[in-house]
Formats: structure tokens, sequence, C-alpha cells
């Protein structure tokens, strides 16, 4: 029994780690609902009247949410910073309010300063969100000079509460938050196994259902291993152990993958298609029973199940003969002699699985440390011994780390958007006081609230209309809670709390679920200030919809950035990194030295992040462009086809020095030329529509390399799978001419 309530412990912490990777929500929501609970009971056992209270529980919200620091101590300083702007902010609002015209004036100014202060990293952003947010706090509770001093007593009690639960209740150090996010690592590579087994069984009704979570599983299993590459840039890890970690989740994540395409090819009429796994809405392949009819589904249903269970089993389980003997099983895949009898499409599922142990074996003692070697069989002790090879390969080349790559090129115009945002608040606030002279702010809110982590006129216009939706439904929820609740101010409070943990909670996944939460905790709030009416929370939405369309129309008319000029912007910067990663990984395995192959990889896999984002305004349901929607959607997936070939190429080209089945080969940067001329070529008219130059085509990359004049292969199984995804590499590159409206020249017979 006990070992069954481990069990099911166990499962429930990696479902919440998967859904929540490194439970960074989790935390979010609970240090902001404690920050407010301590304010709010401090207070209480102060005195405090309503207002305070409600002053007081907006300023602990602000002062949690607002910083964003990595470290402990860089959070302490600039929390200690934000006391006195928040101070100076609420005086200076409360100095101003008999003064419409220069109060508005310099509402304005220090919006501007606020959006300017992001140049400066996260310190300028959360001490400019600080006092933005705090100048609202005091308009919404309506500061007075005289009330100063109370003020006052609920901002110093409600940071030193947020630096209480920040770092005594609810600490998260950058290891803790680290090692949470490996657990979700696991959990989601366990997730994308578990899709296989749903692929290896599917009919013909349930396959597109299970491609559906097949690119699902992908796509968060990428997700994390992103997250986690960007939390080990802050850690405290040394170099050599952040390298380590880094290589092992890339291993995984593409030899995960890579199973899940050869599943599919073993399962369909011919080798599957890259894209299928990238493009929602791709037609699914012809699927058919596997060749070697049961025997062979039951062997690879048990070899993933165990896969599987190598993945999920948490370090203090992982001895023991029975594991051993499922890992000894799966690396035993990677030599010849020990596959199956079967199909060479289902061989090939064989060996995949082999390599994805592998993987999983290397990512175990990279983030568990040394395992258990006393049962390893033959092939496993020689895995062990490439796994060691390669960690002392990654050791020596570290002090070679290229010092240069921190240079973006994509840094945020904080001018454009300063200016912009004044412009909009600006008409916000005229806007805003014809409908309102006593809730004006709430367009200026609005406006302000557009602009955050945007960057173009479409992603604004997004933004906006899933604010305008959010609050409409909560207004309806407000009503509905405010008429339950009425006057029971800590019944009030405590759905207040509960409404701000779902806002925090729901963020990163929807941003209008989040305005809901934020618009229904309004009206528990207007209840509790005794300024509650049906009348208020309308005029909620008519001030919503003013400062969304003042957003929208500062971002058109002022240094206006537009969608497609944004979108062209970061596709040149994918090309230009999918060439460096191409041009880094093929130069190596040709015989060139060594370079940081992993971090190339990195930088296209950010780079193709800001495309996907800024791609959502033309991607979005309600846009009537559906011609326009499904180029991007395609060209956003075949992006994500080229970079899997091009992280594949990299791993493989740093196995080069301790793999004795890779040999380099001069003649491969001849076979990628074509390839890099051709995504040049694309880059060129991509930057400048006007641009001379077609797409070259020619003879299969593969079929140039892999075999000899007399028909007899050259080189063995790995080499053949380099070609292989130069093959793809090529075909995608070529697949993008046609949407970006590139010419494609005719091949030479």
């Amino acid at each position: 029994m006990r070992a069954a309530g481990r069990s099911v412990r166990t499962r429930l912490r990696d479902r919440v780690a998967a859904s929540d990777p490194g439970l960074l929500r989790l935390v979010a929501g609970l240090r902001t609902v404690g920050a407010i609970a301590l304010a709010l009971a401090v207070l209480a056992l102060l005195g405090s009247d309503v207002t305070h209270l409600v002053a007081g529980a907006m300023a602990a919200m602000v002062a949690t949410f607002a910083i964003r620091e990595k470290q402990p101590a860089a959070q302490a300083v600039t929390l200690a910073l934000g006391l006195p702007v928040a101070l100076a902010s609420v005086s200076l609002a409360a100095l101003l309010a008999s003064h419409v015209v220069l109060g508005d004036a310099f509402f304005v100014v220090l919006i501007f300063c606020a959006v300017y202060g992001r140049r400066f990293g996260d310190r300028g952003t959360a001490l400019g969100l600080i006092g933005f947010q705090l100048y609202f706090v005091s308009l919404f509770v309506g500061a007075t000079v005289a009330g100063l001093p109370k003020l006052y007593l609920s901002l110093a009690v409600a940071f030193a509460c947020s630096a209480v639960v920040r770092f005594g209740i609810v600490p998260a150090t950058p290891a803790g938050v680290l090692q949470r996010l490996r657990q979700a690592f696991r959990a989601r590579l366990a997730q994308l196994l578990s899709a296989q087994l749903e692929l290896l069984d599917a009919g013909p009704d349930d396959i597109d259902k299970v491609l559906a979570d097949l690119r699902e599983g992908h796509a968060r299993l990428h997700e994390t291993a992103l997250m986690i590459q960007t939390r080990l840039d802050d850690n405290t890890l040394d170099a050599s152990t952040t390298r380590l970690v880094q290589r092992r989740i890339a291993d995984a994540e593409i030899a995960a993958e890579r199973l899940g395409l050869l599943l599919l090819t073993a399962r369909s009429a011919r080798r599957a298609d890259t894209l299928t796994l990238h493009l929602p809405g791709a037609p699914a392949p012809t699927m058919g029973r596997l060749p070697g009819a049961d025997e062979a589904t039951a062997l690879l249903r048990r070899d993933l199940s165990a896969l599987r269970e190598l993945v999920v089993r948490p370090p203090a389980e992982a001895r023991g003969t029975a594991l051993s003997h499922l890992r000894n099983r799966l690396l035993g895949y990677r030599d010849e002699e020990n596959l199956p009898a079967a199909s060479p499409a289902v061989q090939d599922v064989f060996r995949g699985i082999g390599e994805t142990a592998r993987a999983v074996m290397g990512l175990r003692v990279a983030l568990d440390g040394p395992q258990d070697e006393s049962d390893d069989s033959p092939a496993t002790t020689r895995s062990r011994e490439e796994l060691d090879a390669e960690d002392a390969a990654i050791d020596a080349g570290e002090a070679a780390a290229d010092e240069a790559a921190e240079q973006t090129g994509l840094r945020r115009p904080t001018t454009r958007a300063a200016v912009q945002v004044a412009v909009g608040s600006t008409l916000a606030i005229a806007g805003g006081e014809l409908l309102s002279s006593q809730r004006w702010y709430w367009a200026v809110l609005t406006c302000w609230i557009v602009f955050i982590n945007t960057a173009s006129t479409g992603e604004i216009l997004v933004k906006g209309y899933r604010r305008l939706l959010g609050t409409v439904f909560g207004v309806v929820a407000g009503i509905v809670l405010a008429g339950l609740v009425g006057q029971h101010t800590w019944t009030a409070f405590a759905l207040v709390l509960v409404l701000i943990f779902a806002m925090f909670y729901t963020a990163p996944l929807s941003y209008t679920l989040m305005s809901f939460f934020v618009t229904a905790m309004l009206g528990l709030l207007y209840t509790l200030l005794h300024t509650y009416s049906l009348s208020v929370l309308v005029l909620r939405i008519e001030e919503t919809a003013l400062g969304a369309a003042c957003g929208v129309v500062a971002a058109a008319l002022v240094l206006p950035v537009r969608t497609d000029s944004r979108t062209d912007e970061l596709l040149g910067t994918v090309l230009e990194r999918l060439t460096d990663v191409t041009e880094g990984a093929v130069d190596q395995l040709s015989g060139g030295p060594a370079a940081d192959l992993l971090d190339r990889a990195r930088d296209l896999d950010q780079a193709l992040g800001d495309l996907r984002g800024a791609t959502q305004p033309l991607t979005h349901p309600i846009t009537p462009l559906r011609a326009r929607r499904d180029t991007a959607r395609y060209v956003v997936a075949l992006l994500e086809t080229c970079a899997y070939h091009a992280r594949s190429l990299a791993a493989t080209a740093e196995l080069l020095p301790t793999h004795p089945s890779i040999a380099a080969d001069p003649r491969l940067r001849g076979a990628v030329r074509r390839t890099v001329r051709n995504i040049g070529t694309i880059a060129a008219r991509v930057a400048d529509p006007g641009a001379a130059g077609e797409v070259e085509t020619g003879p299969s990359i593969a079929s140039l390399l892999e075999y000899d004049t007399a028909g007899v292969p050259r080189y063995g199984r790995i080499t053949g799978r380099v070609l292989r995804h130069l093959e793809r590499l090529d075909e995608a590159v070529t697949g993008l001419a046609r949407p970006l409206g590139v010419p494609v020249a005719t091949p030479k017979r």
C-alpha cells in the first residue's frame, strides 16, 4: 500500500510538473496571494480602514509581480528601490489630484519614462511598472494629501510583506527552479512517449487526434527545453555542468522527435514527412498495419513502455536489476545483431528506441549523477564509455566558448514604444474623461497594457481584442459575485485572493482568461469601497474599449511597425541563424574546427520563437485573411522542420570526436552548398522583394553521396542519417520558396 501511495504521488507530481514547468505559474500565484494575505492581516491588526486595506493589497500585488530578476540578491535590491519609487508616485498623484491638466500631463510623462525604462533591463522595467501602477492605485482609492501618512504605512507594510513571502515563505532559488524544470522535462518526455504508444495502435479514425497529441507533445517538450536553457544562463552551476546539461537535454529532445518520425514511417506507405509533426492540420499520412503484424507491434509496445519507465522512474527508485534489465535490452538495439527480425522500417524504430534509451541514460547521469553500473551489459558499458568521452570533449571545448554570442541584434526599440504609448495614453485620457471624470484612468491602463510585450500594430490589435473580450465576461462575473458577497468584507477579500491566484496562474496561458479574472476581482473591490454599481462595470467595458482603440491608433499612426515588417525582420533573423547552425555543423562534420553549435542552435530556437509570437495576428482564428493565415502557419511549420534537422546535424557534429561510426568527410561541404545558397536567396528576397535570384533544385543530396558507382553504400548508418537530414533540410528550404514568392529554377537535365 505504501508503494502504491508513493506511485500515485509520483504520477500526480509528474502531471503537475508537465502542466506547469518549473511550477513557475504556481509559485507566482502563491507568492502574490501570500503577500496580499499577509499585508491584509498586518493592516487589519493595525486598524486600517477598508480603503487602505485595498491600497495595501494592490501595492503588495504590484511589488510581487513586477520583479522578474532571477537571482535573490538582485530581487532584494529592486524591491528596496521600489518602495521610494512607490512613495514618490503616490505623493505626486495626491498633490496633483486637484490640478487636472498638470496631473494628466505628469501621468503621460510617467508613462513615457516607465516604458523607456525597459531599456535598462529587468530592474528598469520593474521600477517603471511600480511607478505607473502605484500612481494608478492612488487614483483608484482617491488618495489625498491629508491621507498620505496612512497610505505610506500601507505601502511600507505591503512591500515588507512582499519581501517576507518572496524570501522566507515561498522562496524560489535558481537552483530550485532548474530542478523543477528538469522534472518537468522528464514528465513531458514521458507524455510524448505515451502519445507515440497511442500512434502504434491508432486506427484510421483516431490518427488525426493522435497526430495532434504528438504535435502538442513535441511543442511542450521543446518549450521546456528552452526554459531550461534560459535558466541555465542565470544559474550558479559551473560552466562544464551547464554545457553537459544543455547537451543532454538537446540529445533527448532530438532522439524523441526522431523516434516519432520513425514510427510514422513504419506505419506509413512511404517515408513520413517531417512537416507532419510541425504543421497543425496537416493531412495524416496513409496508415496501415506494421509489417510483421502482431509480433512486431507487441515487441514495440513492450519496448516503448519500457522506455517510458526509464524516463519516469525517480532517481531514488531507479536502482535494481529489473530496471537495469530494461535499460540493457533497449541499449542492445544499437547493435545490428540484436535487432529483431522485421522489415527495415520497423528495425529503424528499434534502432530509434536504442538511441533514445542512450539519450535518456545520458540525461539521467547529467541530472542525477553517477548511476549503478554493476548490472551493465556490454552494450550498456559501451554506451557509457561514449557518454564519458563526449563529456570529456565538452570539458575540453569549454575554454573556446565564444563570448560574442550575447549580441542578439533584436533589442526592442524602447524609445519608439515609449512615444507610442505616451501618445496613446494622451488620447485615452482625453477620451476617458469625456466618458467619466472619475474613472478615466481605466482607458489609460488598458492603453498601457496592450503595449506590454508587443512590437507591431497587429500584436497590439490582438491583445486589445483579448482584453476587451475578457473584460466583458469579467463584468458579468463581477455582477454575480458582488450580488453574492454583498457587504461581507472578509468573504469578499477571500474571493479577491482566489481570483488573483487564478489571474497569475492563467496569465501565461491565456490573456483573455487573465483579463476575465482581473475584471471580476475589480467588481469585488468596488463593492468593498462602496462604489459598486452596474453602471460602473459597464463604464469599465467602455473605458477598456476606448483604451484598446487608442493603443491601436497610436501604434498605427505614430512611428508604426507593421506586422508584415516585423515578421519579415524576424524571418530574416531565423534564416540567418539557420545558416549559422547548418554551416557550422557541416563544416565540423567535414573536418573543420569545433564550434559552439549548441549556442547557435539555441539562438535559432529563440529566433523562431520570436517569429512564432509575431505571427499570432496573422494566424489568429478571427482573422478574415484565411489564405494569409494558412501561409503563415505553413511557413512557420517549414521553419520548425528546418530547425529540427539543423539541431540534429549540430548534435551529430558534436559526436564526431568520440563516436566511432562518424568520420569527417570534406565532400559534405559540397552537399550543403546548394542549401545554403537557397537560404541566402530566400533571405535576400524577404529583405528586398525586388531582389533577383532563384532557388536552385537538383538531384537528391543523399543520392549524390550515399552510394558509389557500383551501388554499394559508402558510409555507415550514422553518416547515412546525416545525409538524410541534409536532404530533408534541402527539401524544406526549397518548400519555403513558393509561399514566400521566390522563383524556383527548373532543374537542368
